[in-house]
């Protein structure tokens, strides 16, 4: 069985026109925000590609805005937005069955594991 290999691709207009609407406005004063497109290719582009955020080629705007947009637009529940929004059109348009749904997780609190003295398979058998 072969594996899906994902390639990057920039968005498309339809793309771009089905996530425009959940993005933030443009403030109203101060500096306006670099290119919003322009700055989700470049995210798209490392996490797609896995490469270095320092590594982002420089058509996709700095690096550095790249990586602080990902993060302001994840604490402000942007990314959430688009998903739940992309989710519900295509569940609308018979893209999306929720007969069958299976979630896969794990979660490792490796600060709390850390902190711990005398929990290791060693320490414990040692007794």
């Amino acid at each position: 069985m072969k594996g899906i290999i994902m390639q990057f691709a920039e968005l498309s207009d339809e793309q771009w026109g089905f996530i425009k609407p959940c993005i933030p406005p443009q403030p109203i004063v101060g500096r306006k925000r670099a290119d919003d497109r322009k700055t989700i290719n470049g995210i798209i582009y490392v996490l797609m590609t896995g490469c270095r955020w320092h590594d982002m080629p420089k058509c996709y705007g700095a690096y550095q805005t790249a990586w602080r947009r990902l993060k302001w637009w994840s604490e402000e529940g942007v990314w959430n937005k688009i998903l739940v929004t992309a989710q519900e059109h295509a569940f609308a348009i018979g893209k999306l069955n929720m007969e069958i749904v299976a979630v896969d997780s794990t979660l490792i609190d490796s600060k709390k594991a850390a902190s711990q003295q005398g929990t290791t398979a060693i320490s414990d058998a040692k007794g």
